[in-house]
């Protein structure tokens, strides 16, 4: 099912049991999808530009966590933690650390890379394989660690 869809159903609950938090969230991310749908892309939205769009919509979430907590502003860095929650229900299951350094051992060892010098040789092909499946920032702390142990 596209994600348009899963969205527009769990809209339609979240309206009915009154939860306004989820609904809210819920209509953010209809609007991220709508402005893909009307941006001029001539292509249909793949489940990689779903994976993207939910991605982008989490990180914005977040920063904003980030920025609230170092600003003292608890409730606010709390409610986007739980709509970051809601946005996480749609991402595929996250890796573990120890299932992500598997991948990247097996990339480092593909690419020949020697130390920490090699961070861009790994990195692509590691983000690429990890799209959707772990964070950018985790996924840049392992493979730092993997390559200076080198």
């Amino acid at each position: 099912m596209a994600l348009d869809k899963i969205i527009m159903d769990e809209l339609k609950a979240s309206m009915k049991s009154g939860n306004q938090l989820r609904t809210d969230t819920l209509r953010s991310l209809r609007a991220s999808l709508l402005e893909y749908a009307k941006s001029g892309a001539k292509t249909e939205m793949t489940e990689a530009d779903e994976i993207k769009l939910l991605n982008s919509a989490a990180k914005k979430r977040k920063d904003a966590i980030e920025m609230y907590k170092n600003a003292g502003r608890d409730e606010l860095a709390e409610k986007e933690e739980l709509e970051l929650a809601i946005i996480l229900e749609f991402l595929p299951k996250q890796l573990s650390d120890d299932e992500i350094s598997d991948i990247i051992k097996n990339i480092i060892s593909q690419v020949s890379a020697t130390g920490p010098s090699d961070m861009g040789k790994v990195m692509g092909p590691s983000m690429k394989e990890l799209a959707g499946k772990a964070d950018g920032n985790k996924v840049k702390t392992i493979v730092q660690n993997l390559l200076s142990s080198l």
